[in-house]
C-alpha cells in the first residue's frame, strides 16, 4: 500500500475528511438495517414467526433465522470482493447498500406467520440472507477507500471511520426501538411496532446513496486500473481464486484474529438482552439502554484503538485486546447474573472495550496485509469467514448452552476459548505498521 511521503494539499485534505465522514455514515447506516433484525429476533420474531413453538424453541428458532444473515457474508464477501477487485471499490460498496436497504424494507412489509403460515419464516430468512450478502461486500468496500485513500501514517485511523460504523449502527438501531418501545404499547410493539425501525431504512437509503455517489474510488485503485489499461498486467483475471490460493494462510489468520472480537459484540448485542429479559426477567427497556451506553464506549475505544495503532502497530493492541477478553469472560457474567443493570453496563461496556482494542486497528491491519489487486477479495473473505461459526452462532450456541446446563459458565468457557484462538492468531501473524508509508504488501512467497 502506498502513500506519497508530500504533504497532503488543503484540496487533498478536505476529499479526506469527506471520505471519512462518507464512509462513517454509510458503514453506520449498513450496520444499522443488520443490527436491527438481531434487537427484533430476541424481542419479538420468536413470536410473531413462530407462534406454536414453545418460548425456548421459539427464541433458538428466530436466533436461527438471525444466523442465516451470517452465513451470507462470505458470500457477498467472495462476490463483491471480485468486483471490487476487478471493477472498482466504489461500485461494489453502493450496490451493498442498495441490496441492504431495500431487504431490510421488505422485512419491514413482511406479513407474519399468522397471516400467510409458513411462507412468512421463509420469506423473513430469504430477506436476511439477501441482508447478509451486501453486509458480506460492504465492509470491504468501505475499508478500503478509507484505508488506500488516507494520508502516510494515519491508515489506522481512516480506518476506524469505517469500524466505528458498528457501534453507531448499534446505537442508532437501539435508540429506534427504544424510542418505538416507549411510545407504542407491548401489544402494539409485537404486532407492528418493531416495523417502524425497518421501514425507517427507507428515509435514509436516499442520504447514504446521496453521499456515497459523490465520493471517487480510491486513489491506489484508481493507479492500478491505469496500470493495467496500459499493460493488462496489473489487475487479477479471478481475484479470489488468487487471493486463497496465494494467501490463504493470512486470510485464516486474520479470520480467527477477529473470533473473540465478533463473539463478545453478539452476546452483548443479542444474548444478554435475550438473557436478561427471558431468564432474569429485566427490563427489555432498561437492558437496551445499558447497551446504548456500552456502545458509546465502544465508539471511542475504537476510535483511540485504531489511531494508537499508527504510532505504536497493529499487533500490540490486539494482543492487549485479546488477552482481555479472555480474562474477563467469566467476570463478565458473574457481574451480569447481579440482575442489577449497572452491574450488566459495566460487564458490557468492559468487554466491548476490550473487544475494541483488536477490532479498531483491524482495518488498517487486514488492508496492509494484502496486495491491491486482490486486497478487496482477501480481506472480505478474512473479515467474513468468522461470520458463519462465531457472529451469527454465538447467540443461538450462548441459548442452547444456557438451556443444556443451566448456568452461564458454560458460555464463559465459549468466551474463553475464542478469546485464547484470537490471541494465538495474532501471535502468529506478522506485523504491517513497520511498513506504512512505503509498502505493507507481501509479496506472494511471503504468506
Amino acid at each position: 500500500m502506498t502513500s506519497a511521503n508530500t504533504a497532503p494539499s488543503p484540496e487533498r485534505k478536505k476529499h479526506l475528511r469527506k471520505l471519512m465522514a462518507a464512509g462513517l455514515v454509510g458503514a453506520s447506516i449498513e450496520w444499522y438495517d443488520f443490527f436491527i433484525y438481531g434487537t427484533a429476533a430476541a424481542l419479538v420474531f420468536g413470536t410473531i414467526f413462530f407462534p406454536d413453538a414453545s418460548p425456548l424453541t421459539a427464541t433458538l428458532l428466530s436466533f436461527s433465522t438471525f444466523w442465516a444473515g451470517f452465513v451470507a457474508r462470505p458470500l457477498g464477501g467472495l462476490v463483491f470482493g471480485h468486483i471490487g477487485d476487478r471493477i472498482g471499490r466504489k461500485p461494489a460498496l453502493v450496490t451493498c447498500l442498495i441490496l441492504v436497504g431495500g431487504s431490510t424494507v421488505g422485512i419491514g412489509l413482511l406479513p407474519t406467520a399468522a397471516q400467510i403460515g409458513v411462507a412468512a419464516p421463509i420469506l423473513l430468512v430469504t430477506l436476511r440472507f439477501l441482508q447478509g450478502i451486501a453486509v458480506g461486500g460492504q465492509w470491504g468496500g468501505v475499508i478500503l477507500l478509507l484505508t488506500e485513500s488516507a494520508m502516510p501514517g494515519r491508515r489506522g485511523q481512516a480506518g476506524t471511520f469505517g469500524q466505528m460504523g458498528v457501534p453507531f449502527g448499534l446505537i442508532l438501531g437501539t435508540v429506534a426501538f427504544l424510542v418505538v418501545g416507549l411510545t407504542v404499547p407491548s401489544e402494539a410493539f409485537v404486532a407492528w411496532g418493531w416495523r417502524i425501525p425497518f421501514l425507517a431504512s427507507a428515509l435514509l437509503l436516499p442520504i447514504v446513496l446521496f453521499i456515497q455517489t459523490r465520493v471517487e474510488d480510491s486513489p491506489e485503485y484508481q493507479q492500478l486500473k491505469q496500470a493495467a489499461d496500459s499493460s493488462r498486467a496489473k489487475v487479477v483475471r479471478a481475484p479470489i481464486r488468487e487471493a486463497i490460493t496465494t494467501h490463504w494462510r493470512r486470510i485464516l489468520l486474520g479470520a480467527g484474529i477477529l473470533g473473540s472480537s465478533n463473539a463478545v459484540f453478539y452476546i452483548g448485542v443479542a444474548g444478554v438482552l435475550d438473557y436478561g429479559t427471558r431468564e432474569l426477567g429485566m427490563s427489555r427497556d432498561s437492558l437496551l439502554i445499558a447497551s446504548l451506553a456500552a456502545s458509546a464506549f465502544g465508539v471511542a475505544a475504537i476510535y483511540w484503538a485504531g489511531s494508537a495503532s499508527d504510532r505504536i502497530g497493529r499487533k500490540p493492541l490486539m494482543i492487549v485486546g485479546a488477552a482481555a477478553m479472555a480474562l474477563w469472560a467469566f467476570p463478565y457474567f458473574w457481574l451480569i447474573n447481579t440482575e442489577s443493570l449497572f452491574w450488566v453496563f459495566v460487564a458490557v461496556a468492559i468487554g466491548g472495550v476490550a473487544s475494541s482494542l483488536v477490532y479498531g486497528p483491524y482495518a488498517a491491519y487486514l488492508a496492509e496485509l494484502f496486495q491491491p489487486n486482490v486486497r478487496y477479495s482477501a480481506a472480505s473473505i478474512a473479515y467474513q469467514l468468522p461470520a458463519i461459526v462465531i457472529s451469527g452462532g454465538t447467540p443461538f450456541l450462548m441459548t442452547a448452552l444456557l438451556a443444556a446446563t443451566g448456568t452461564t459458565l458454560a458460555v464463559s468457557g465459549y468466551m474463553a476459548l475464542v478469546a485464547l484462538i484470537s490471541l494465538t492468531c495474532v501471535l502468529l501473524s506478522p506485523e504491517t505498521h513497520q511498513r506504512a508509508g512505503t509498502t505493507a504488501t507481501p509479496s506472494p512467497a511471503t504468506t
